[in-house]
């Protein structure tokens, strides 16, 4: 429903609800004490509970498995509803029993309640199915006795030595809940023998004995860590104990710790470790619920052994959200919602004044019986409703009561009510005003469902009362509506008036997609799908021509399942224009219309042909990046070779000119301690020089303070004369003279430079 249309009910249902008269009654029936589970003792009497609150006057009654209790001299009904059993058995010379499920009962005039169910069961005590058995043990090491015992209450048991009690103060002594007794770093002194003693209201019970022979110790032998017994799998109910055995032998002692599998910190609250390794959880909560490992670790290792058990904790139901009393007027709706949570999840059942609700006709139950829903209420729906959550591990039920504002002078039944549809997804209804009692009508519900819906999809629209017709928008196509009108008054509402039906009208077919391929210069591939929009189309209708000519070849027909077609002998030189047309048994749909070229034969549609070319280009792109690397590497390795080339060669030439500066200072030629090659290419060398400082010496100079910093650093001369000897004769004939010269030409430019080199000579 628009959240117009919600807006504009919810408003107008305020309105009525405002102007309603005693909306409840001053009071409802209600249990205030419930009976609870027992277990009883043989020939003892027994009191159950049960006290209800409500309008007198009130009477309680009992039954037992769903039978009535008659009152007679065994059973006593007591004015304030609880019961007394004067000699409770749990079975009697006629064969009957007194255990059994018991509920309480109470009805006054505005309905009746069921308790929940107590569970009444006698006490009693087996035999033992588990008797003690005798053990033989090392000295230092871990004996362990076990018995086991069914009875109501749970037996509680206790252990006796050469038929005295255990001394529990000592600390090598183990008493678990269970019936196991365990005795750690036995000694001699421990041998005896040993009885298992239960009792509980029903009685006392001794086992059979047990000896422990106790042998001489080998402790100091090694012994692998070895869990003697593991933890079980347990099932228990929140608040009772839980107790998860792991006895652990070996030599050195294992270390025994314990962990939940899957890795949640098992916690310290109420959490005990009973003698060398058993784990005790008080109190437990289904958050307790796991699977829990004992680990026995050799100390000083990481060798271990480990036993396992599952923990299932179960929570009887209890109520999240129990059932509220409503009071609704004549003809509306009543909704109930019931939510309740326990371990298993709990089942959820509806009692109308104390009998199970069946749902049919105006009734229903979704969500998991977690809601009730009452369409139409009459007197007849004027009840006591209950909700019973159950699960296995108990019960519990709340009530909630349904009162129906009836009032006379309600408005008469809208009369005449007629539908038609205006479109596809508009239907407008009208009707005309009651026959009686229109003075006080306050408005009118139109209530819309699709015919083939539930009655609970049902939604409404709020109407003016001046106004005695409605057009309902954004239906749906070609689907059937039921509608049906009622009035209102500040008292209530009237009866619904007959219901009408209209189908709205169907939709053509939206555009389809249409697709072209040039499968050769004479045939082009036409594909199309259909739209989801819309009517759906029953076939397609395919229209051809060339561009810009009058008349189009076609049509040619298609079903519904068939989506391509290949059109065949086109000129190649020519444009062609396809057109597709969607069609129902509504008509036709609006055309798609696409143009193809034939001119490049190997081509894809121009406009809408399906391209497959990702390969293609991720092919090219592959192959791109490759070739552009290439290009990137060479060059990189052109540019790094021409670098080290220019500036060795730099290096050089500053080195030599650094060399020959003290030579050009006193004019003198090289000396000729030098070898023959070196001295002939360096003696050449110093005469050009000689001729360029000729000619050099009427240029410009240059700031003999600039020469003094390129070329006088100490630590530069001194290294490229380092150099310079290193240096063979074919390194010094391959540099070219001329541009040897030029260097020197600017070492000779500026005369002090000279001028400075003979006062260092002299």
């Amino acid at each position: 429903m628009a959240p117009t249309r919600r807006r504009r009910l919810l408003c107008f249902l305020g309105i009525l609800l405002n102007a309603l008269i005693g909306v409840m009654c001053e009071a409802e029936l209600s249990f205030t004490l419930e009976p609870s589970d027992i277990i009883a003792v043989q020939e003892q009497p027994l009191m159950l509970h049960c006290q209800v609150d409500g309008i007198p006057p009130i009477t309680t009654q009992w039954r037992r498995n769903g039978l009535l209790l008659t009152q007679d001299q065994h059973h006593t009904t007591f004015i304030n509803g609880s019961l007394l059993i004067a000699h409770f058995q749990k079975t009697k010379s006629d064969g009957s029993s007194d255990e059994g499920d018991y509920e309480c009962i109470a009805q006054n005039s505005f309905g009746l309640v069921v308790s929940r169910k107590a569970r009444i069961q006698a006490a009693t005590m087996a035999d033992f199915h588990v008797q003690p058995e005798s053990v033989h043990a090392e000295e230092s090491g871990v004996a362990r006795f076990q018995c086991q015992i069914h009875g109501l209450p749970e037996p509680v048991i206790s252990w006796e030595k050469d038929s005295r009690p255990v001394d529990t103060s000592n600390e090598r002594y183990t008493l678990l809940p269970t019936g196991v007794l365990q005795i750690t770093g036995v000694r001699e002194e421990d041998s005896g023998r040993f009885c298992c003693v239960a009792h509980n209201s029903a009685g006392v019970k001794h086992s059979a004995e047990a000896l422990l022979t106790v042998s001489g110790s080998q402790s100091s032998v090694y012994k692998e860590p070895v869990i003697v017994v593991g933890p079980e799998n347990l099932t228990l109910t929140v608040h009772q104990t839980a107790i998860l055995e792991c006895v652990a032998t070996g030599y050195p002692r294992p270390i025994v710790s314990w962990s939940r599998l899957d890795g949640r910190p098992i916690g310290v609250e109420g959490i005990q470790v009973l003698g060398t390794g058993n784990l005790m959880i008080s109190d437990v909560g289904v958050e307790h619920s796991g699977v829990y490992v004992c680990a026995a670790n050799k100390p000083g290792t990481r060798v271990r052994r480990t036993a396992q058990g599952r923990l299932v904790v179960q929570a009887p139901a209890e109520f999240v959200q129990p059932p509220q009393s409503i009071a609704r007027p004549v003809g509306t709706t009543a909704i109930f919602t019931c939510q309740a949570r326990g371990e298993p999840e709990p089942q959820l059942t509806w009692l109308k004044n104390g009998q199970i609700l069946e749902p049919g006709g105006h009734v229903k139950l979704r969500n998991n019986n977690s809601t009730l829903t009452i369409y139409g209420i009459s007197q007849n729906d004027e009840a006591i409703y209950q909700c019973i959550a159950e699960n296995s591990a108990g019960s519990t039920q709340a009530s909630a009561r349904l009162t129906v504002l009836w009032a006379d002078g309600l408005p008469g039944v809208p009369t005449h009510v007629e539908a038609e549809a205006l479109s596809p997804t508009t239907i407008q209804v009208s009707w005309r005003e009651p026959d009686k009692n229109t003075q006080d009508i306050i408005g009118y519900v139109l209530h819309i469902r699709r015919t083939s819906d539930p009655a609970e999809m049902e939604y409404e629209e709020a109407v003016s009362k001046v106004t005695l017709q409605q057009i309902i928008r954004d239906l749906e196509p070609s689907t059937n509506y039921t509608f049906y009108v009622k009035a209102y008054t500040s008292h209530g509402a009237s009866k619904p008036s007959d219901s009408v039906t209209e189908s709205t009208h169907g939709e053509v077919p939206a555009p389809p997609s249409l697709y072209t391929k040039v499968v050769n210069g004479s045939v082009v591939q036409a594909t199309w799908e259909s739209s989801s929009k819309m009517g759906q189309p029953q076939g397609f209708r395919l229209y051809y021509r060339r561009a810009h000519t009058p008349l189009f070849t076609g049509p040619i027909a298609f079903p519904r399942n068939v989506t391509q077609y290949n059109i065949t002998h086109l000129d190649s030189s020519l444009v062609y224009e396809i057109k597709l047309i969607a069609h129902n048994q509504h008509g036709d749909g609006n055309a798609t219309i696409r143009f193809v070229s034939l001119r490049e034969a190997v081509a894809k549609s121009v406009l809408d042909g399906p391209c497959d070319c990702v390969k293609d280009e991720q092919g090219k792109t592959s192959t791109t990046g490759i070739i552009i690397g290439i290009h990137i590497g060479i060059t990189c390795i052109i540019f790094c070779v021409l670098f080290l080339v220019f500036s060795y060669r730099g290096r050089l030439m500053m080195c030599k000119t650094v060399q020959a500066t003290p030579q050009a200072g006193n004019g003198a030629a090289v000396d000729s301690s030098s070898s023959s090659q070196g001295a002939s290419g360096l003696n050449g060398a110093a005469r050009r020089e000689m001729e360029v400082n000729g000619s050099a010496a009427r240029k410009k100079a240059v700031d003999s303070n600039e020469l003094e910093s390129l070329f006088m650093q100490p630590n530069t001369r001194e290294m490229c004369m380092s150099d310079s000897y290193m240096l063979n004769n074919t390194q010094l004939s391959t540099i070219p003279l001329d541009e040897f010269a030029v260097e020197r030409e600017t070492q000779f430019r500026e005369t002090p430079v000279a001028g400075a080199a003979q006062q260092d000579q002299g």
